[in-house]
C-alpha cells in the first residue's frame, strides 16, 4: 500500500492516539451534526440527490449568491482532481511548500509546474512580486497556506486574481481552513472575477473528515458544469449531505473554535520557542516548526501515543520540519510536557 501524504491517518497504528497530525476544530463533530448523520443512515438504502440541491441551497444562504454557483463533492481533493481534470492546463504555478494534493491532481493531467519557494527567514510569504507568467493557465492558492499558516494579504491576493484575469489564467483560491481563522473570505473576488473559484470544506471547520464533504464557488456555471461532468453522478453520499445541511445551521460553532484558538495558539507557539524549536507564527489552527536536527521527532511522541505530522514530503522542507493543530487547553498541555521531557530528559 502507498504510505499516506497527509496527517489524519491514525489507522495506520494499533493503538489510540491524541491526533495533533490533522487541523480539525478543537472540539470536533458538533453533536447535532452527528445526530443528522446517523439519523440520515436510515435513508441511505436510497441514492443520493447526484445534485445537492437541498445542501446547495443552505450553503446559498450561508455564504451568499445562487445555488448555481456551487458545486459539492467528496471532500476538498475530489474536487480538486475533477478541477484539473477539466481544466487540463498544460502550465501551472504553486507555491511551495503548499498542499500536497495540488501537485499530485495537476501532475494526473500531464500538467508542467512551476514552483514559487517559500523563504522561511519571511515567515514563508508569498513575496510581493509574485505574478504567474504569460501562459500559465492554472494557480492555486491555499489561503492560510498549509502547512505555513501564513495568509496572503487581500490587496495582494486582487492584484494576483486581476493579473491572471488578463492572462486568461485561472485562480483557485482554498479556504478550507478559513473559518478557524480571523480572516476576510474572498466571495467578492469571485464575484467579480470568471476566472475565480473559491475552494471550501465542512471538513476542519465542523471536524467532519471522515464524511468528505467539500464544495467550489464559481460565477462561471458553465466550468462547473463541466467539472461536474469529471466525476462520479454520486459523489456526495446520503449522509454526507445531513450532515451538511446541519452544519449550516450551527452558526456559532465556528466561532467557537476560534475563541479557542486565539487563547491557545500564542500559548503553543511561546510554548515550543521556550522548548527550543524554531516556530513560524500562524494565523490558523495549526503551527509549523523545526525540530532542528531531530528527523523522529514523530516517532518519539508515538512512544507516548501522541501523533502528530512530519512535514519532511513537503516540497521545500527538511525531515525535521512538523505541524501539529491547535486543540484544547488539556490536550495542549499533554503534548508539551511530553515534548518537554523529550527535550529536557
Amino acid at each position: 500500500m502507498t504510505e499516506s501524504i497527509h496527517g489524519g491517518n491514525i489507522w495506520a497504528y494499533s493503538e489510540d492516539l491524541l491526533d495533533f497530525s490533522a487541523n480539525l476544530h478543537p472540539l470536533g463533530m458538533p453533536p447535532s451534526v452527528r445526530e443528522a448523520a446517523q439519523q440520515a443512515v436510515f435513508d441511505a438504502v436510497h441514492y443520493p440527490d447526484p445534485n445537492c440541491t437541498q445542501l446547495r441551497h443552505a450553503l446559498s444562504e450561508k455564504e451568499g449568491g445562487t445555488p448555481a454557483h456551487i458545486l459539492c463533492g467528496n471532500g476538498a481533493a475530489d474536487l480538486i482532481f475533477r478541477l484539473c481534470l477539466a481544466l487540463k492546463p498544460k502550465q501551472a504555478v504553486l507555491p511551495a511548500p503548499t498542499f500536497a494534493e495540488y501537485e499530485q491532481a495537476l501532475t494526473s493531467v500531464g500538467c508542467a509546474i512551476s514552483y514559487e519557494m517559500l523563504d522561511p527567514t519571511i515567515n514563508f510569504a508569498l513575496p510581493q512580486t509574485f505574478l504567474p507568467p504569460v501562459g500559465t493557465d492554472l494557480v492555486f492558492l491555499c489561503n492560510p497556506n498549509n502547512p505555513t499558516g501564513q495568509a496572503i494579504p487581500p490587496e495582494q491576493l486582487e492584484t494576483i486574481v486581476a493579473h491572471c484575469s488578463k492572462l486568461g489564467c485561472y485562480v483557485v483560491i482554498d479556504e478550507c481552513f478559513l473559518e478557524l481563522t480571523d480572516l476576510p473570505p474572498c466571495t467578492h473576488l469571485m464575484e467579480t472575477y470568471s476566472n475565480v473559484l473559491l475552494l471550501r470544506a465542512f471538513t476542519k471547520s465542523y471536524g467532519m473528515a471522515g464524511l468528505r464533504l467539500g464544495y467550489l464557488l464559481s460565477q462561471n456555471e458553465a466550468l462547473l458544469h463541466h467539472i461536474t461532468q469529471m466525476g462520479q453522478p454520486w459523489a456526495v453520499s446520503t449522509v454526507a449531505q445531513a450532515a451538511g445541511l446541519a452544519a449550516c445551521q450551527c452558526t456559532s460553532w465556528a466561532e467557537q473554535g476560534r475563541n479557542i484558538i486565539r487563547q491557545q495558539r500564542p500559548i503553543l507557539q511561546d510554548a515550543l520557542r521556550e522548548l527550543g524549536f524554531c516556530v513560524w507564527d500562524s494565523v490558523s489552527n495549526y503551527i509549523l516548526f523545526q525540530a532542528i536536527g531531530n528527523q523522529h521527532l514523530k516517532e518519539q511522541l508515538l512512544k507516548h501515543k501522541i501523533l502528530i505530522r512530519s512535514c519532511g514530503n513537503y516540497r521545500g522542507l527538511s525531515h525535521d520540519f512538523y505541524r501539529i493543530c491547535v486543540s484544547t487547553p488539556s490536550r495542549n498541555q499533554r503534548l508539551l510536557t511530553t515534548l518537554s521531557a523529550i527535550q529536557n530528559p
